[in-house]
C-alpha cells in the first residue's frame, strides 16, 4: 500500500492506494494531512448591485456550477421572459442563463469572471 495526500476542492484526502505486481511490500510511515495551501489575494471586484437578499423579486439561479462569461444586462434593464441574461461556462460549454419572468432587472449578484455554485442567486427580477 503507499499513502498519497490529494487536495481535491481545497479539501485534502489521505489516500491509500495498493500497488498491484511484482515488489516487495513497504512499510510506510504516517502521513498528516497538510492545509489546502492560501489563495494570493484577488484584485478588487468591480461594485456589484444591491445583494439579493435585499432584494425581493423573482431570484434566476445558477443551475450548475461555473463561471461567468458575460453578462448581458445591467440594473434597471426591462427584460422579458427567456431572454438571456448571462452566459455561464460549465464543463467546456457555454450557457445561456435566461429570465424566468418578464420585468426590471433589481440586482446583478456576480461580476465578470465569477466563479459561481449550483443555485446560487444571480440576477434578480422584479
Amino acid at each position: 500500500m503507499k499513502r498519497f495526500n490529494i487536495t481535491v476542492n481545497g479539501k485534502a484526502y489521505d489516500v491509500a492506494v495498493e500497488e498491484i505486481g511484482g515488489g516487495a511490500p513497504v512499510a510506510v510511515a504516517p502521513v498528516a494531512t497538510a492545509p489546502a495551501p492560501a489563495a494570493a489575494p484577488a484584485a478588487a471586484p468591480a461594485p456589484a448591485a444591491a445583494p439579493a437578499a435585499n432584494v425581493e423579486g423573482t431570484k434566476v439561479t445558477a443551475p450548475m456550477p461555473g463561471t461567468i462569461l458575460d453578462i448581458k444586462v445591467k440594473v434597471g434593464d426591462e427584460v422579458s421572459e427567456g431572454q438571456v441574461l448571462l452566459i455561464l461556462e460549465a464543463m467546456k460549454m457555454e450557457n445561456d442563463i435566461p429570465a424566468t419572468k418578464g420585468g426590471k432587472v433589481a440586482a446583478i449578484n456576480v461580476n465578470k469572471g465569477d466563479t459561481v455554485n449550483s443555485n446560487d442567486v444571480l440576477v434578480v427580477i422584479q
